[in-house]
């Protein structure tokens, strides 16, 4: 029995460093801490609006994996899109890559606003 626990009861690291915030929440968050905030969406998107103090990384990018390598894994990281899907998996993404704290906007920008 311990065994069967042992192999099916651990849980996924992945999912736990992944924190899906209310636009409340990560709107309280964003304003208040001195953070990594980055906006996943294309250069024309977020030249079409974006949060205060976002750094822009293109999802579609083939300079994804280098700009995120060049953030601290160590600090929490908060991500948004438009939506919510290019976040979400951008924040599966950065779990892989070993970030510890990962934050992503339920719903987008558009449910932000």
């Amino acid at each position: 029995m311990s065994f069967i626990s042992a192999l099916f009861g651990k849980k996924n690291t992945q999912n736990e460093s992944v924190t899906l915030l209310s636009p409340m929440e990560f709107k309280l968050k964003v304003e208040s801490q001195n953070i990594q905030l980055v906006d996943v969406r294309t250069q024309k998107e977020f030249k079409s609006g974006h949060l205060k103090g976002a750094k822009n990384i293109d999802f579609f990018s083939g300079r994804f994996n280098i700009e995120f390598d060049k953030l601290d894994k160590e600090k929490p990281v908060y991500v948004y899109c438009r939506s919510g899907s290019r976040s979400r998996q951008t924040a599966r993404k950065l779990a892989n890559m070993g970030f510890n704290e990962i934050y992503d906007l339920q719903g987008g920008i558009l449910n932000y606003r």
